[in-house]
């Protein structure tokens, strides 16, 4: 099985922007804990961060047919882009937002994520943490998808 975690704008400088907001821990350190609960669940974990729209609907694309669940922070994004939200609808694959903090808390428009809506599940609020629980929950996605998957064969059979 294998996860890929896409990370959106300005993501890569968590630990020196806003630690007030965000927390203090770096991308980086947020994926090494990713890739250590990875490791304990054999599951296959890819990471990928950009500034850019177009770089992250080229990669969620890329993840059809080479991943099995995809977690996301679309940053900014989950406000105003609805290219990523067709992506991820497009992709068909289980998707995990997540966000730092709680954006229904924050500014107005914050509040509405056009990603949450194809996504199946949003984690917001609980910093860095967000992350560890975004891998539980893909992984018994996934463990459900394969074995509903596993039925259908024997059924099949």
């Amino acid at each position: 099985m294998k996860i890929v975690v896409i990370q959106g704008p300005n993501l890569n400088m968590l630990g020196k922007r806003e630690q007030h907001i965000y927390g203090p821990m770096t991308l980086e350190q947020i994926h090494e804990q990713m890739r250590g609960f990875a490791e304990q669940n054999n599951v296959e974990i890819e990471f990928f961060q950009s500034n850019l729209e177009g770089e992250i609907v080229d990669r969620i694309q890329e993840c059809m047919g080479d991943a099995q669940g995809i977690i996301i922070n679309p940053a900014a994004y989950s406000h105003t882009s609805i290219a990523i939200r067709d992506a991820i609808a497009a992709a068909q694959l289980p998707v995990i937002e997540v966000h730092l903090t709680n954006i229904h808390a924050r500014e107005e428009f914050r509040r509405h994520s056009m990603t949450a809506e194809v996504s199946a599940g949003v984690i917001a609020g609980v910093g860095a943490f967000g992350y560890h629980l975004a891998m539980v929950g893909m992984v018994q996605i996934m463990s459900e998808v394969a074995a509903a998957a596993q039925q259908q064969a024997q059924a099949e059979a």
